[in-house]
């Protein structure tokens, strides 16, 4: 937001959580690839040649799984709370860009639970007829410290 700009607004950036940095990757992917060329090459010595076929398409599912695992990290939601609006932005790394916007005075906040067995679900924003999920790549603590939170800029008069 620039000086200029006299709207003051509440804003959250939500991202998914990866712990796993590229090096890390790496050093994991080598530890598989090694692991499979020794059980690969010791079948091999015994006859079982077809078994290191197999061995090279475990290092592939690991290798895609981990890449569809990257690519769900490159996603990114965007909540804004204006005098008069909510606006959410969602960008994706396989999807256009996606903007919702809501009337402020009409938006309310509602996270599932279960205080009996101590359950948290969906976190939503909910405009009349309008459900939307949001931070489901969060953990169940985070979703209910961000609905908190909303809830919170919502009761606002005056941001």
């Amino acid at each position: 937001m620039t000086e200029t700009d006299k709207t003051q607004a509440w804003q959250a950036t939500l991202t998914p959580h990866r712990s796993l940095t590229r090096q890390g990757f790496l050093t994991v992917m080598a530890l598989v690839i090694l692991v499979n060329l020794v059980v690969g090459g010791l079948f091999t010595m015994v006859g079982a040649w077809p078994i290191a076929g197999f061995a090279g398409l475990d290092v592939l599912l690991v290798w895609w799984a981990f890449r569809a695992n990257f690519a769900d990290a490159r996603q990114m939601e965007r909540i804004e709370v204006t005098e008069h609006e909510v606006v959410l932005d969602r960008l994706r790394a396989d999807r256009p860009p996606e903007q919702q916007r809501f009337v402020r005075r009409w938006v309310r906040v509602e996270l599932e639970e279960d205080r009996e067995r101590e359950l948290i679900g969906r976190l939503s924003l909910v405009s009349g007829q309008t459900r939307v999920a949001l931070g489901d790549f969060l953990s169940p603590d985070e979703r209910k410290t961000l609905a908190q939170a909303l809830r919170s800029a919502l009761a606002i008069p005056r941001i």
